[in-house]
């Protein structure tokens, strides 16, 4: 099921346009509302109208939830230009061209294969159960890390540090020899 929304012969430059519309490329509906309001172009406003559109269509057409839908393809083309002349010196004229846009919005609806619960229940599991080894590691490290502070490797470290440090300040000192006077 996809629905579609055009917006034609807008007065938007075109690149200024898909600035925008590759922002919310892909997303959900909920996350494309909340990223057209807080950026702060003027295309914004006409492509939450055109999302909002497509919207109305999907559910009168199809009966589709809004949570269920997410912007699948949106494709800014480049309309006609409006060609004006700005008056210069010595009886010159430059011309300005106005860019227009063309916008096409394509609303899909987010389908999990047949079986994919299943493999979705497995992934968390097994998200989960290397969370907890992995907190588990991390105890086991920290314990090994305070035994080799307790046994004065402390000092051991900071002196390698220490000698890495002499080593490119000498190396500092090799490449800036200038000798003035």
């Amino acid at each position: 099921m996809e629905s579609t929304a055009h917006l034609r012969y807008i007065r938007i430059a075109p690149r200024k346009m898909r600035l925008v519309a590759n922002l919310i490329r892909g997303k959900k509906l909920a996350r494309a509302r909340m990223i057209l309001k807080f950026t702060p172009n003027k295309s914004t406003e006409s492509l939450l109208k055109l999302i909002e559109s497509a919207v109305a269509s999907a559910q009168h057409n199809f009966g589709v939830e809004e949570t269920q839908l997410y912007i699948s393809k949106i494709i800014v083309n480049e309309g006609p230009k409006l060609k004006r002349i700005r008056p210069r010196a010595r009886g010159k004229a430059f011309p300005i061209q106005k860019k227009t846009s063309h916008i096409s919005v394509v609303l899909a609806e987010i389908t999990l294969p047949s079986g994919a619960d299943k493999e979705q229940r497995k992934k968390t599991e097994e998200a989960s159960t290397i969370a907890n080894a992995g907190a588990e590691g991390q105890e086991s490290t920290a314990k090994k890390v305070k035994k080799i502070r307790g046994s004065g490797a402390k000092n051991v470290m900071n002196h390698g540090y220490r000698e890495q440090a002499e080593k490119s300040k000498q190396v500092a000192k090799k490449i800036f020899r200038r000798k003035t006077g």
